[in-house]
């Protein structure tokens, strides 16, 4: 089996837990990471260019003989990352900066559903706030108003009142505390139900293949309170989604979707990270990301059997009607996400951590990095989101003990992490 060197776009979590297993692969020769962090160091080389930096991405693909790149965050397809790459003739898994507006742009994606007949919620968009703020004075609460561009997951706000809603608009369209990303909102219905993250592999004038599904506790604090977060703590799969359930995703939103994108863009290979509400009257798209989730992908990736490089390289080089079924570990996985003090604000950097490799070491443990760095001898934190404690066990309730267990062994004082990861479905179960 001919080896390939590989690259891999990013330095969170979810890239830690891609190159993780990307490095597990057979066919994996050389693994880099641009940039990467103190974690994915251990298995990867890690090269200082930022992930927006398109040209210089390229050019050391090119330099280094790599024969799949893998982009993990949102900012690199809004660069068009994908597209350079591909000019360039280097295999690369990640949509385009067009396609990419599936994600980058909430109104574009909105009105794609509207037109396609995709079930989703009802909206109205605006890019002046003095009208933003009319129509939300006849509307009924709660009520949802997102950033139409990319906000680090922090562009979504649930108001509840009046009074929230006119704040949300002056802090995004007046204030601009999200720049550019908030200068048009888009406003819709609140949907009651369970949101699932359900995960799909498309490439060209094919079949697409379903991955698996997760569910992902957004906000930051314990019974889903305080602000959203790029997220606290991700389980998989989602025993919420039943197989009934599953049909009707899949009849009413993955296929008609698929071949939506296939008419409107004509190539797309990559992953389709679908947000869904499960309603009483069915399951509604609530949003699409064209790339893994973080943390979800920390909690999937560690459930699969199949050969990760396999799947990603046959993704990416429109060959994925080759590919074997998928093999998946009935065991479930629990990733408790671990962060700064200050976080989903501006994060407390620089404080040491401290036992994490003995946390690493325990049974059924798989610990991620996302915001570190090594300073000398130290493991300190540089972000927001900075560990991952990923647990898989024959159950849930087991998973989630072990992941809390972990967590316990690590020692920083400066770090927090909601206590409830997994209480949906472990309510659900009870």
């Amino acid at each position: 089996m001919k080896k390939m060197n590989i690259a891999v776009i990013g330095s969170g979590g979810r890239e830690h837990a891609l190159c993780t297993y990307i490095a597990k692969s057979p066919r994996c020769g050389a693994l880099h990471c641009l940039p990467g962090n103190a974690g994915i160091a251990q298995v990867a080389t890690c090269v200082d260019i930022a992930p927006t930096d398109t040209d210089g991405i390229v050019a050391y693909c090119q330099t280094h003989d790599i024969g799949l790149v893998v982009i993990g965050p949102e900012t690199a397809l809004a660069a068009n990352l994908s597209g350079a790459l591909r000019e360039a003739d280097i295999p690369v898994f990640g949509p385009t900066a067009r396609t990419a507006l599936l994600e980058t742009s909430k109104k574009f994606m909105k009105d794609l559903c509207l037109t396609n007949g995709i079930p989703t919620a009802d909206y109205r968009t605006f890019n002046e706030s003095e009208k933003a703020r009319e129509y939300l004075k006849t509307s009924s609460y709660p009520i949802v108003i997102k950033a139409d561009g990319l906000a680090a997951g922090k562009g979504v706000v649930i108001a509840h009142n009046l009074e929230a809603a006119l704040a949300t608009i002056d802090d995004m369209m007046t204030a601009g505390t999200l720049g550019s990303a908030g200068q048009t909102v888009v406003i819709e219905e609140f949907l009651e139900g369970e949101e699932v993250s359900y995960f799909v592999l498309f490439c060209p004038y094919q079949e697409p293949l379903v991955l698996t599904s997760a569910q992902d506790h957004k906000q930051v604090g314990d019974g889903d309170t305080g602000p959203n977060t790029g997220g606290m703590g991700a389980y998989s799969p989602a025993p919420v989604l039943t197989p009934e359930l599953e049909k009707q995703v899949l009849a009413q939103i993955v296929y008609p979707l698929t071949e939506t994108i296939q008419d409107t863009f004509f190539t797309y290979n990559g992953v389709l990270f679908l947000g869904l509400m499960l309603t009483k009257t069915g399951p509604k798209l609530l949003e699409i990301n064209t790339r893994f989730g973080d943390p979800e992908t920390q909690a999937i990736l560690p459930r699969l059997n199949t050969d990760l490089v396999d799947v990603l390289y046959a993704t990416a080089t429109s060959t994925l009607k080759s590919l074997p079924p998928l093999s998946w570990t009935p065991e479930p996985s629990l990733c408790v996400v671990i962060a700064a003090q200050g976080y989903p604000g501006e994060p407390v950097k620089g404080s040491v951590i401290g036992n994490v490799d003995a946390a690493a070491n325990m049974t059924g443990i798989t610990l991620f990095h996302a915001g570190t760095r090594q300073q000398g001898n130290d493991l300190v934190a540089a972000g927001g989101r900075v560990l991952g404690v990923t647990a898989t066990a024959a159950t849930l309730a087991e998973a989630q003990k072990r992941a809390y267990a972990a967590v316990d062994t690590i020692h920083w004082p400066q770090g927090f992490c909601r206590r409830d990861i997994g209480w949906r479905a472990l309510k659900n179960n009870s």
